[in-house]
């Protein structure tokens, strides 16, 4: 999963990435009103931690673009102006959560797997496809009912394809929500066949009824049965 951090204060900006990273997400970051406008219009996010009060624009501003864009990412506001009135404006432009400064990073965490759980599971605990079932606070997958050990590309890539099913996804996309912004800027995508590639014959190995099949000249598609 892949979360943008727009904020500010370089101190904060570093603890929150550092923290983000230990969990295992993909987090891409902006200083500014304009570096955030150029990352929202490029990429695609699950999450994105706005701050309202940003060098060259308000983040509200931002929260207005993101809705222009019908953008699928949740919004936690991160603010250190706790009004009611902003508490109100951000969340009737869209934002899913409004989390004031200064605020534990234990409960950050969890307002972003809470709104993660939201806009991808529709509250449910669990990813399902078929006979597979995926646990994201865990990281973990099953098929039927038995365990599987994935590696870590590998179980992002699932994620990615579950999270997003009856999509045809993009090899490009899905570098990208994988592995980082300006991973469309490398020189091929063997990486990304490669780990493709051992999670197809992992899903297959342990009796999946689930299939990511190649889409010629495009990307992959999740099939059910």
């Amino acid at each position: 999963m892949k979360i943008l951090i727009v904020e500010d204060e370089p101190s904060l900006r570093e603890i929150m990435v550092r923290t983000l990273v230990r969990e295992q997400y993909v987090v891409e970051q902006a200083a500014d009103y304009a570096a955030a406008l150029d990352k929202i219009a490029a990429y695609d996010y699950d999450c994105i931690l706005l701050d309202i009060m940003l060098p060259g624009g308000s983040g509200l501003r931002l929260l207005e673009e993101l809705k222009q864009r019908r953008s699928r990412a949740g919004v936690i506001i991160i603010s250190a102006r706790d009004s009611l009135d902003d508490k109100i404006e951000g969340l009737e432009l869209g934002a899913d959560d409004y989390l004031p400064k200064p605020f534990h990073l234990a409960e950050l965490s969890a307002r972003i797997r809470s709104v993660l759980r939201r806009h991808q599971r529709d509250g449910h605990e669990s990813l399902d496809a078929g006979n597979v079932h995926l646990w994201p606070d865990s990281r973990r997958v099953e098929v039927a009912g038995r365990e599987v050990e994935l590696l870590r590309k590998e179980y992002d890539i699932l994620h990615y394809f579950m999270s997003r099913p009856n999509h045809t996804v993009d090899k490009t996309a899905l570098a990208e929500g994988v592995w980082g912004d300006h991973i469309d800027q490398a020189d091929n995508f063997d990486f990304v066949y490669a780990q493709m590639k051992n999670l197809r014959r992992k899903l297959h190995d342990a009796g999946a009824d689930i299939e990511i099949r190649a889409v010629y000249g495009f990307g992959y598609k999740l099939v059910q049965p």
